[in-house]
């Protein structure tokens, strides 16, 4: 017994050692010689390291050896971070990486190391098929189906319509037009983009042997033929086939007759009215995300087969057209139907899918003056759409703003015959990826992506975005991130596994997703993108989730996000047909570039490039108009002194012939942000002010956050003890406070700062409690020794703390453009601003400004602007 217990303690000491060890993770598909190559080391113990080795998988010799760079901090299960850029070495071969006490498995450098990958994940499609299954060899859901919603399109409910085909959506066996459209696109757009990539091993219904059609184009015409049975007539468009009332039990797709009509299954008319959601109705508004998306998908099949299937391709022109105008009849969304559950696709957009269809129809256009108004249509809703909603979001309901990338700005920018520096399309690409870095610069992972479900596809869309972006403007600058989201697919990420279920054959990927093929019948689901981690807090509050095997990845799980490779978790590991369909092209770009020399050039030693080009970030401006803005600037022969302004005793502006900025932070109760802003502040070099209650440097729970921001050099003063109101908000020329009151609540402020070394002397600038005073506050101040100071109006910056329920509610955007455009609007708009921001919100915000302070600092910085703190400002 004794012996016994003696191995079961070595067993348990023995699995904590190894669970302990750092690990290093990277792309298991391989890097291809001339581009990026970053691997991650990752340590649940804080460690400091200063160097890596690869070495040869042969020979054991090390072949390149380089500096591990900056500590990235914590992340996930990890406590210390470090990115491992070997990208310098560019000779094919097997190696292995080596840091610290950490050594990663074989890795491949070569050409041929997303070759076949594209192919690979048509497999996934191919095998949702409905109708004829090539992969079962045996036809399911011939029956469908029944109408519902449609009596105003002169189909009464029940009514028998052929919708017969398509793709089933994910694991489960339902067909949402948008999806499939959207998967029609990509493949449709793969097809085009990377004709020499794709082969030719199948026939049009999947079954082996060639058909002078390459396989992915095979695989779109399936999608357009069913699509083409869901909009049937000019004033007929369906929205769904089948609805939740399929999750009865895993199963192989056949034919079901649990939907009251037989073997039929409900297929729902798209109205424009809210339909059902359960107990509820969802929020449909119109048409036009559905019927947009009909319609490039249409034009652009049109186009694919204009010279194979002259035909088809003229019946998909004039689907185009009909299916546009329906969008335009009905502008607004469409939303899904959910019988039993909560869960629907809650699309909340639709200005980029009549972009994009207005892209597609413009290039199918033989006459310039039609195209040209397409042109025009589409650039109108660009504007009203510049940056996809989710960029940059801490969350966002399921598929809230569909496509996850906004395709028509690439349709739109490649159609336009401006210089890309001069290309609006391009600047919004920028914006939208400035913020995804905004956060993403901020880990080891260059992780940006929100963890909601479908994280994995977002994570493909924005790969995409960032690869259409260096593309087309040529420039480097988020070479790194882009490669980032393709390695994080790919094993390089906490978890140390592919994202894709058998790619790469030798690594570690999916073995037991949600799926009935692989649970049921152990066939394998080759290539299928599974929805990929969530967050820890979104996973705990989801209906109907059991792990049915112990979690392999027990160790790797975190406070932050989850990922299972369990069969019972559906949020994390069920296989979806679009997100796959989006893959097929991300990894069909990846071979293209082995051969076609696309790939950025590798600089050494060099900061990330991302970092590079902030100044050419487009929130309004381009860079060139930038810098004239700044030439505009009237030449001073002789600096001249100007008297800061003065309001009610309080200064709220420096000298405004100096192009200086006071950067200043308060807080009281909340400091999430404490971390995040130290840390940019210290990336961009900038110094800022900070104004703290008494409460906030008593609390425990920053006193990391403010030794951090003491040690840099940065000011430090008081906010009041109890953040008390002085003056009554519809009377500020009453007092709330007798001056006794006042004078001891200023105390207590002091002799909590006390703890840090702070004083009246090194802290002379107070910044009242709300911003909100009045002479008396100031004459006080005065008499006390301090001089009041207050923020700057003219920006929305002091508006970081609104919460969407308050009226003055304004998001991190609106915020963001009102200090750029207040920044650009004249040569010294906001010289000598004290723009105030708050070191954290309340919780109920989940758009943190304060993300977006690493591109605020490199945007006002490349217009000419120091940042300072409050005392230099001043002068005192």
């Amino acid at each position: 017994m004794l012996k016994l217990l003696g191995c079961l303690l070595l067993f348990c000491i023995t699995q904590q050692t190894w669970a302990q060890k750092p690990v290093i993770r990277y792309n298991q598909l391989g890097y291809q010689p001339s581009g990026i190559k970053v691997a991650v080391f990752g340590s649940k113990t804080a460690i400091t390291l200063k160097k890596f080795q690869l070495l040869d998988v042969f020979t054991k010799k090390v072949v390149y050896e380089n500096t591990v760079g900056k500590p990235f901090g914590s992340y996930g299960p990890f406590s210390q971070t470090y990115r491992l850029d070997f990208s310098a070495y560019q000779k094919a071969g097997r190696y292995f990486l080596v840091c610290g006490e950490a050594k990663s498995d074989t890795l491949a450098i070569g050409n041929d190391v997303y070759k076949g990958t594209a192919d690979f994940c048509l497999r996934y499609i191919r095998q949702q098929r409905s109708g004829f299954n090539p992969f079962l060899k045996d036809s399911c859901h011939t029956h469908d189906g029944y109408t519902l919603y449609g009596a105003q399109a002169g189909l009464p409910d029940s009514t028998h319509i052929d919708v017969t085909g398509g793709w089933h959506d994910a694991s489960d066996y339902l067909q949402y037009s948008t999806t499939s459209a959207n998967a029609t696109y990509h493949l449709l757009m793969a097809a085009r983009d990377f004709p020499t990539v794709f082969t030719d091993t199948k026939q049009a219904n999947g079954l082996d042997g060639k058909n002078g059609l390459t396989d992915v184009l095979d695989e779109a015409k399936w999608g357009l033929d069913w699509l083409l049975k869901m909009h049937p007539q000019s004033n007929q468009i369906f929205n769904q086939l089948g609805d939740d009332r399929d999750h009865q039990g895993m199963r192989i797709p056949k034919e079901d007759s649990f939907y009251g009509k037989g073997f039929e299954r409900p297929v729902y008319f798209c109205n424009g009215e809210p339909q059902q959601r359960g107990k509820f109705m969802n929020n449909t508004t119109g048409v036009a995300s559905t019927a947009g998306k009909f319609t490039s998908a249409f034009a652009l099949g049109s186009q694919m087969f204009a010279n194979t299937n002259k035909d088809f391709s003229s019946t998909l022109s004039q689907k185009a057209y009909s299916a546009l105008q329906l969008a335009k009849n009905k502008p607004g969304v469409a939303q899904t139907v959910s019988v039993r559950s909560p869960y629907i696709y809650a699309e909340d957009n639709y200005f980029d899918d009549i972009e994009l269809a207005s892209a597609a129809l413009a290039n199918i256009q033989q006459d310039g003056v039609t195209a040209r108004f397409y042109e025009n249509q589409g650039q109108s809703y660009a504007k009203r759409e510049p940056i996809t909603p989710w960029f940059g979001a801490d969350t966002a309901k399921h598929y809230q703003w569909y496509p996850f990338i906004n395709i028509g700005h690439y349709e739109m920018a490649k159609r336009s015959k401006t210089k890309p520096e001069d290309n609006a399309y391009l600047d919004f690409y920028q914006q939208g990826i400035e913020k995804v870095w905004a956060k993403a610069q901020m880990n080891a992972f260059y992780r940006g992506i929100p963890f909601i479900w479908c994280s994995n596809n977002l994570t493909v869309s924005f790969a995409m975005q960032c690869y259409w972006y260096r593309t087309l403007s040529k420039e480097n600058a988020y070479a790194q991130l882009e490669q980032a989201n393709v390695d994080w697919l790919f094993g390089c990420n906490p978890w140390g596994t592919s994202m894709v279920y058998g790619l790469p054959a030798h690594g570690d990927t999916p073995v037991d997703p949600h799926s009935a093929f692989t649970h049921l019948k152990n066939y394998p689901i080759d290539g299928g993108l599974v929805d990929g981690p969530v967050y820890t807090s979104i996973y705990k509050n989801l209906i109907g989730i059991t792990l049915k095997d112990a979690d392999e990845y027990a160790d790797w799980q975190s406070d932050l996000a989850v990922y299972h490779d369990d069969y019972g978790d559906y949020s994390t590991n069920e296989p979806t047909m679009d997100g796959t369909a989006s893959l097929v092209y991300l990894l069909a770009a990846k071979e293209n570039e082995s051969h076609s020399k696309m790939l950025p050039p590798v600089i050494e030693k060099s900061k990330p490039a991302v970092a590079v080009q902030a100044e050419k970030t487009k929130a309004l401006p381009t860079a060139k108009e930038r810098s004239t803005v700044v030439k505009k600037e009237p030449a001073i022969a002789k600096k001249q002194s100007v008297a800061p302004n003065i309001t009610l005793g309080a200064i709220n502006r420096g000298d405004t012939m100096e192009r200086r900025v006071a950067l200043v932070f308060t807080g009281h109760e909340f400091g999430d942000g404490g971390k995040a802003i130290a840390i940019a502040l210290k990336q961009e070099k900038v110094k800022a002010s900070f104004f703290f209650t008494g409460d906030f440097y008593r609390n425990r729970n920053f006193k990391t956050t403010i030794q951090t921001l003491k040690a840099a050099g940065h000011y430090l003063g008081p906010h009041s003890d109890k953040h008390l109101l002085y003056a009554p908000w519809e009377k500020r020329d009453s007092l709330l406070v007798s001056q006794e009151a006042f004078i001891n609540d200023l105390d207590n402020n002091y002799n909590a700062m006390k703890a840090y070394g702070l004083s009246k002397r090194s802290s002379p600038y107070f910044l009242p409690p709300y911003e909100w005073y009045n002479d008396s506050i100031a004459a006080w101040t005065k008499e006390y020794g301090l001089q009041l100071v207050n923020y700057t109006p003219g920006t929305l910056s002091a508006a970081d703390y609104t919460t969407p329920e308050m009226p003055n509610y304004r998001s991190s955007d609106t915020i963001y453009q009102t200090i750029i455009n207040k920044a650009i609007d004249a040569p010294t708009a906001i010289n000598g601003y004290i723009l105030l921001l708050h070191i954290g919100t309340d919780p109920a915000r989940k758009d943190k400004f304060y993300m977006l302070l690493p591109l605020l600092l490199q945007e006002l910085t490349g217009m000419g602007y120091t940042f300072v703190r409050i005392d230099q400002l001043l002068g005192r």
